[in-house]
């Protein structure tokens, strides 16, 4: 796509400032406004002014918590063309300008840069089913680590001294209504994953794999929107962080091929997490896992071989909308 303006949108809490040009050079013009419908009317105003419309203007901001959802949902819908980065991609292109100074202005200036120079992909927004599940995964994280802090300082009282019943039954009550809403969320996410949804079919695809569970599935569908941002198993992988790299650099540096932790934290937690499982009832896993074991490896690293295993078998299964088949392989060989 041929692009004729190009604009850098730094978000906060409250506001965002804004910085565009059409060739990179001179002074930028920048703008910061408070957060709400009312400017980014304005906005679109003042972008309009340009002379150019909507598809001719590539719009760049970082994903930074959840201050950019509203304000780029809100301008996909006036049609211009919205690119959302990982803050980690902004972060080293300022480095590599050697951009020391950091305010509002000056990084929209330089995501106005960036998107000058990598026109990168467009976003959508996702389908209501994505904000269903993401919140109360999220939500159910949540009530999972407050239940472990209560357990875990339970255990420590249980040290002291003198314990006292009161405090202990206190915390017992809360674990307990932790534990009501925790699985109330089950509840809801099995329903969301096989019930009625435009998820459906995946979910029941990827549910047929031994040692997927229904949230480890729920992980996949959200990470990839449904395997819809993936090209293919590998770029999976890799998005998952799965991937090992190598680090070799002339002849003082040839280090181990290490995985990288820059990909979907929560997406490798819970596949490295299935592999308990599936490493005992998933036999295409056990032989892959047991094989590496006995050449040696590290179960922790067998472990993560195994998980991008999975992933190569979760693409599978839905690219070729055939549920889980244990002589895959002899099959497609």
């Amino acid at each position: 796509m041929s692009y004729q303006l190009y604009v850098g949108i730094d978000v906060g809490a409250q506001t965002f400032s804004v910085a565009w040009t059409t060739n990179g050079l001179g002074t930028f013009p920048t703008l910061t406004l408070t957060q709400n419908l009312e400017n980014i009317k304005k906005l679109k105003q003042k972008l309009l002014a340009s002379g150019l419309p909507p598809a001719e203007i590539l719009v760049v901001m970082e994903a930074t918590g959840t201050y950019w959802i509203k304000l780029a949902t809100r301008l996909h819908e006036m049609s211009f063309v919205v690119s959302v980065i990982n803050p980690r991609q902004s972060y080293n292109f300022a480095k590599a300008l050697m951009q020391n100074a950091k305010t509002d202005p000056l990084d929209s200036q330089m995501l106005a840069r960036l998107a000058l120079l990598f026109h990168p992909e467009p976003w959508s927004p996702p389908p209501p089913i994505f904000e269903e599940l993401q919140q109360r995964f999220t939500q159910r994280d949540d009530l999972l680590a407050v239940r472990q802090q209560l357990r875990n300082q339970k255990y420590g009282r249980s040290h002291r001294d003198r314990v006292l019943e009161s405090v202990n039954r206190r915390a017992d009550e809360i674990i307990s209504v932790l534990d009501k809403q925790i699985a109330q969320i089950d509840t809801e996410i099995r329903h969301l994953l096989i019930g009625e949804s435009p998820w459906r079919k995946n979910a029941q695809l990827l549910l047929s794999i031994p040692g997927l569970s229904f949230l480890t599935v729920g992980w996949l569908l959200i990470a990839t929107h449904n395997f819809a941002y993936t090209c293919d198993a590998e770029e999976l992988a890799a998005f998952a962080g799965l991937v090992p790299y190598p680090r070799q650099s002339g002849t003082s540096l040839n280090g181990k091929r290490q995985i990288s932790y820059a990909g979907h934290q929560r997406l490798r937690t819970a596949l490295y997490m299935a592999t308990l499982s599936a490493a005992q009832h998933n036999p295409i896993i056990r032989e892959f896992y047991m094989r590496l074991v006995s050449q040696g490896k590290p179960k922790k690293v067998a472990r993560c071989a195994a998980a991008r295993k999975l992933i190569h078998l979760a693409w599978a299964i839905v690219n070729k909308e055939q549920p889980f088949n244990p002589h895959y392989k002899m099959v497609n060989l």
